[in-house]
């Protein structure tokens, strides 16, 4: 039900967007209010959430860890898996952004009859990182709608993407390991039943909504014509903040792209794909464990007066020995038997 609500969304959006263009009193909000709008609201949510991140406390270091420690000189540590230094935890962290190293080591249990099997999810991760270069590709080839002149790097990349030439115009690698890497993660998440049965409306509604812009791209490039130089024009004006251009030539699959895109920024602070700046500021990720050597004091602790077990012996001595109870320690008072262990050792 989730998964089916979350497609009727997406495609109700899509096709409002796309009848809205239809209408020239409409084209002006689709185009140019709403991603105004959506980009406002994903800089501010971003602010929101990173500023609350920056002011949790976290009092003790409690980094995740799957390795040895740092301990003893004949003890070898995992300085990646279990770093106690800043250089180390700067190559966990490496590797887990640009890797995603953690993914990479995760692994699946199916319960069978009897027995507990364990199995690793490298499928998962390949898709996960497939996904997430193609998109940063993908947004690095959108560059030449928002520059001009377009930089050397930004046409180097496309001409790498479309390294393949199939077809005319050329196929690019991104949007077809995209809408594979999309298509395996939503049909893991509906065939395996346990994330069935943990998937939310919100995690279907991500998915849907990059799957919807990744088609309405591809139908843009290879299915219908759509006049590139007016979309340029339209792309330069909000960058610019100067009056809209809002062609008459722009194709309505276009502002079905435009709104699909602006959903997926405006969202991205209040959803789980925050989870690319979230990761740099994880406590169980960014912090050395040095535990070991040295010591954490919650700074929050208010002082407490603490009634040692000596204490406590020097106070009941008296009524311990009546009871016939043992006394770990003499009947002399402290300060006594300070002295006289000064006089033993100077003797």
């Amino acid at each position: 039900m989730h998964a089916l609500l979350a497609l009727l969304a997406v495609v109700a959006l899509g096709l409002a967007a796309f009848a809205g263009a239809l209408r020239p009193e409409l084209r002006l909000a689709i185009g140019v209010a709403l991603p105004s709008v959506s980009f406002f609201v994903f800089l501010a949510g971003t602010a929101w959430r990173v500023v609350g991140w920056a002011n949790s406390p976290v009092p003790f270091r409690i980094p995740v860890t799957s390795g040895q420690q740092a301990s003893f000189r004949w003890l070898k540590p995992s300085r990646l898996d279990n770093p106690s230094t800043l250089a180390g935890v700067m190559g966990r962290m490496a590797l887990e952004v640009l890797l995603f190293r953690s993914l990479f080591r995760n692994v699946k249990s199916d319960l069978r009859p009897g027995r507990l099997i364990f199995r690793d999810a490298t499928g998962l991760w390949l898709a996960a990182l497939a996904f997430h270069y193609s998109l940063l590709l993908v947004v690095v080839r959108h560059l030449r709608f928002f520059m001009q002149p377009v930089p050397g790097v930004v046409a180097a990349l496309a001409g790498v993407d479309a390294f393949f030439q199939a077809g005319v115009p050329a196929v690019y690698a991104t949007d077809v390991a995209m809408l594979a890497a999309l298509g395996y993660l939503l049909f893991r998440r509906l065939r395996e039943p346990h994330l069935r049965y943990l998937s939310l409306f919100s995690d279907y509604f991500a998915l849907f909504v990059l799957l919807g812009i990744a088609t309405t791209g591809v139908l843009m490039r290879h299915v219908i014509r759509v006049d590139v130089i007016a979309v340029k024009e339209l792309a330069m004006s909000l960058v610019t903040l100067s009056s809209p251009r809002l062609g008459a030539s722009l194709h309505p699959i276009v502002f079905a792209h435009l709104a699909l895109v602006s959903v997926l920024v405006a969202s991205l602070p209040f959803s789980k794909l925050m989870h690319m700046g979230g990761v740099f500021l994880s406590p169980t990720r960014n912090l050395a464990n040095n535990n070991r050597a040295k010591r954490h004091v919650n700074p929050w602790n208010a002082p407490v007066k603490v009634h040692t077990y000596d204490a406590w012996e020097d106070e009941f001595r008296d009524k311990l020995i009546a009871a016939g109870l043992p006394v770990e320690r003499s009947g002399r008072s402290p300060a006594e038997a300070g002295c006289h262990q000064e006089s033993a050792d100077h003797v």
